[in-house]
């Protein structure tokens, strides 16, 4: 899928959800509290925003169902990761321009060494160069000898190869001799025996390494068999990189059957969508690993092998409690938590800035500071419920929340308008 492709399809659901409205922009932005301009580039495709509260707030006031709600979340999402790519893109362009025109001009030296030619092949080397050759006191016969190049010549390469040898082997006793203690190292002569053993020697070490090799191909490639003969498909080579938002692949199937078989509520129909996202976040919180999104390698070991269920409430259960805790404002108190997680306690939403809001009311790691909270107790719906409570006493409003708060308060004045919009009972009066 392009980066344009990305955008054009989130921009299309927002306008189709404003063409079913019937509002127009100067309408949805006063209730949306964003911009004329904003919304137009919102919807023509010409920009994304960063932070997904705004289009959230949009989608809700165009009567967005929650399952179109997911689907929004979900092209937001995609769209917002073609933006930062192409923005990355953008920035590594402009760094490699800056290299280049910072290239400098080759100096006259580094030009002068280029200009300079090696000896060609087969040329005579100078004067100063030349290698002095050892005499026939360090054991290699001189120049001319019947094993000399002529002879190698004669009789081609492999004779001259054995000659040159014979000729090595049969001068060596006598120039160690000459040579003395300091060149011999012990002042003794290399004996036949030894002249023997080396090439020995030589062949056993070979064997050594070569039966060492082999025995280390052989335990590799058997525990590469058992890997991929264990069953586990997110280990295989298939697999072999991390599962990830927008991936469609079996891959992400295997993800989704293992995360429904600890206890989770998801779709398995292998695309790695926002569900899948918030899933596979809360079992990383639930085991103790870095809640990333991202299905690594230590997430696909505990995935077949769970420490914990994915557990949690029923939206029945979840609303019954949110009307008990909140009993000095019940109905109020539902409405936020339904637009906030859909009653959800495992719902998890990540910002573009690495932040993240937490289950049923959606603390943000902020509040969850404050209240001396962890993301784990944050999914526990009865902690969610009462955290939420203490903020809204201490605020003794629901401003946290000011996106579904908005909401709240437009839906309610549209019900307190509907009895007026009716039309009267009594008659209109025919002219006279």
């Amino acid at each position: 899928m392009t980066a344009t492709v990305d955008p054009e399809r989130f921009a299309a659901f927002l306008r189709s959800l404003k063409e079913r409205s019937g509002l127009s922009y100067e309408a949805l932005a006063q209730r949306t509290g964003s911009s004329r301009s904003s919304l137009h580039r919102y919807c023509s495709g010409s920009y994304v925003p960063p932070d997904y509260g705004p289009v959230h707030r949009f989608a809700l006031i165009c009567g967005a169902s929650p399952t179109e709600l997911r689907e929004l979340h979900r092209l937001w999402a995609v769209a917002d990761m073609s933006r930062m790519t192409d923005e990355a893109e953008g920035a590594g362009e402009g760094k490699a321009e800056g290299k280049a025109e910072g290239k400098t001009a080759p100096t006259a030296d580094a030009e002068a060494e280029a200009d300079t030619e090696l000896p060609a092949a087969g040329a005579a080397l100078p004067a100063e160069a030349d290698t002095v050759l050892p005499t026939a006191a360090e054991g290699v016969p001189p120049a001319g000898t019947e094993a000399g190049p002529a002879a190698g010549t004669e009789a081609g390469p492999a004779a001259g190869t054995e000659a040159a040898s014979a000729a090595v082997t049969a001068d060596l006793p006598t120039a160690v001799a000459e040579a003395g203690p300091t060149a011999a190292g012990t002042g003794s002569a290399v004996t036949p025996w030894r002249r023997r053993a080396l090439p020995i020697l030589a062949v056993c070490f070979l064997l050594l390494v070569a039966g060492g090799t082999w025995m280390t191909l052989a335990t590799r490639q058997r525990a590469a068999a058992e890997d991929a003969d264990d069953g586990r498909l997110l280990f295989s080579a298939a697999c072999a990189e991390p599962v990830g938002m927008g991936q469609h692949d079996t891959c992400v199937k295997e993800v989704q059957r293992l995360l429904a078989e600890a206890g989770a509520d998801i779709s398995v129909d292998g695309s790695f969508g926002p569900q899948t996202l918030r899933r596979v976040t809360a079992f990383q919180v639930l085991h103790d690993l870095d809640p990333d999104g991202v299905v690594g390698t230590e997430t696909k070991q505990a995935l077949y092998d769970p420490k914990a269920r994915i557990k949690s409430w029923s939206p029945k259960k979840v609303r019954q409690r949110v009307r008990q805790v909140f009993a000095e404002d019940p109905d109020h108190a539902v409405a936020i938590a339904d637009c906030q997680s859909f009653l959800d306690p495992l719902h998890i939403l990540p910002n573009t800035n690495g932040t993240r809001n937490w289950g049923v009311f959606q603390i943000s790691d902020t509040r969850l500071r404050e209240l001396g909270g962890t993301p784990r107790e944050a999914l526990q719906p009865e902690w969610n419920i009462q955290a939420a409570h203490r903020l809204w006493k201490r605020a003794g409003n629901f401003d946290d929340w000011p996106y579904c708060e908005r909401a709240y308060k437009d839906s309610s004045k549209k019900s307190s308008a509907k009895p007026s919009e009716e039309p009267s009972a009594k008659p209109s009066e025919e002219p006279s």
